[in-house]
C-alpha cells in the first residue's frame, strides 16, 4: 500500500472480466462513487489489466462503508465483483475456507448420491441445509444413513470422475502462501476429499468429517463429533492462537449457512457465490470472476500473483 492510500479509511476494489475496458470500469467507480456522495477519494490503480481479469481499486473515505458497498454492487451487479474494505492489513496472514462449491465445484456429498441413484433426494437437502433451513448436523447425519451399503471404492471414482478444482484456487493458495500466509481447509464434507483436495489445492493442512465404513461398504454413519459451523469458528480461533494473530489477519471463505460463523470473525470474510444469508454477512463477494479476485481484493496485482492455472 502506498503512501497516498494509508491516507483514506478504506480501499475499493473491483474486478471484472477480461476485457472489459479498463477506462470505462474506472468511469464507472468514479460516477457510482459520486452518485454515492463520496467526495474524498485517492487515484485508480490498476492491479489487472492485461489477462482474464480487469482490476482496479481505488481509495476512499465514505461516511458510510457498508452503504457504498451495497451502492457499487447494485451498480456493478453480473458485471463486476466488489470489495471496500479497510486500508490497513489488507493482505492476510491466515486463510481459512470450506471445500465444497468454494474450492471444488461439486458438492462431494451430492455426487456420491448420485451413485447410488439418490442425488435429487440428497442435494435438495444439501441446498436447505447450505441456505440455513435445516441444521446441519441433523441434515448431515440424514444425507449419510441415506449412502448405507455404498461400496467404498465409489469415493475412489467419484473424486477422480467428478471432483475438479474451483478456477483460481491453486493461484490464491499458491499466492497467500509466497506471501507467508497460512492456508487451511476446513470442511462439513469428508476427509476422504479434504486430504486429496488439501494436497491437489496446496493448503497446508485439512479438517472434515470421517465417513465410516466395515472395510467393503459404508455404514451409513459419520464420526462423531460432527464439524459444523461452531467447529470451523474454533479452527479459525485456535489457527489464530498458533500463530499469534488478530482477527483482522485472517481471511475466512464460503458459501453455505456453516461457514457463517468463521465468515463473521474474520477480519476478511467472503462469500463465494454463496447463498443468500452468507452474501448477506460476509465482507465481500465473488460471484462474476472467480477465487483470483480474493488476491486482487487484498491488493495484489498481476505481477505479484503465483498463477497456477
Amino acid at each position: 500500500m502506498d503512501e497516498k492510500t494509508s491516507e483514506y479509511s478504506h480501499v475499493v476494489t473491483v474486478v471484472a472480466p477480461g476485457g472489459e475496458s479498463l477506462q470505462l470500469v474506472a468511469d464507472h467507480l468514479e460516477s457510482t462513487l459520486s452518485a454515492a456522495g463520496v467526495t474524498e477519494f485517492g487515484p485508480v490503480r490498476m492491479l489487472s489489466g492485461d489477462g482474464a481479469f480487469t482490476a482496479i481499486e481505488q481509495a476512499v473515505s465514505p461516511q458510510d462503508a457498508q452503504s457504498l458497498r451495497k451502492a457499487l454492487e447494485t451498480e456493478f451487479s453480473g458485471k463486476a465483483d466488489i470489495c471496500v474494505s479497510p486500508s490497513t492489513n489488507r493482505r492476510k496472514k491466515l486463510l481459512i475456507s470450506d471445500m465444497d462449491s468454494t474450492i471444488i465445484e461439486q458438492e462431494c456429498l451430492d455426487e456420491l448420491a448420485d451413485f447410488a441413484g439418490l442425488k435429487a433426494e440428497i442435494s435438495a437437502i444439501t441446498e436447505r441445509a447450505m441456505a440455513g433451513e435445516l441444521n446441519f448436523e441433523e441434515a448431515l447425519i440424514e444425507r449419510v444413513g441415506m449412502l448405507n451399503g455404498l461400496a467404498l471404492d465409489t469415493l475412489e471414482t467419484c473424486y477422480r470422475e467428478r471432483i475438479t478444482l474451483m478456477p483460481g484456487a491453486e493461484t490464491l493458495v499458491a499466492t497467500m502462501k509466497a506471501e507467508g500466509a497460512r492456508c487451511v481447509l476446513v470442511s462439513g464434507g469428508f476427509t476422504y476429499f479434504t486430504s486429496r483436495i488439501a494436497e491437489a489445492a496446496g493448503f497446508d493442512t485439512h479438517q472434515g468429517n470421517t465417513l465410516l465404513d466395515d472395510g467393503k461398504t459404508l455404514t451409513g454413519k459419520v464420526g462423531m463429533p460432527i464439524l459444523g459451523r461452531e467447529a470451523k469458528l474454533a479452527a479459525l480461533e485456535s489457527e489464530m492462537m498458533t500463530l499469534g494473530l488478530k482477527a483482522v489477519d485472517t481471511l475466512a471463505m464460503g458459501d453455505g449457512a456453516n461457514d457463517l460463523a468463521m465468515i463473521e470473525a474474520a477480519g476478511m470474510g467472503v462469500a463465494y457465490r454463496a447463498k443468500p444469508v452468507v452474501a448477506a454477512a460476509a465482507d465481500c463477494g465473488v460471484t462474476v470472476t472467480d477465487l483470483t479476485a480474493v488476491l486482487y481484493f487484498q491488493g495484489y496485482t498481476d505481477s505479484e500473483i503465483v498463477w497456477k492455472e
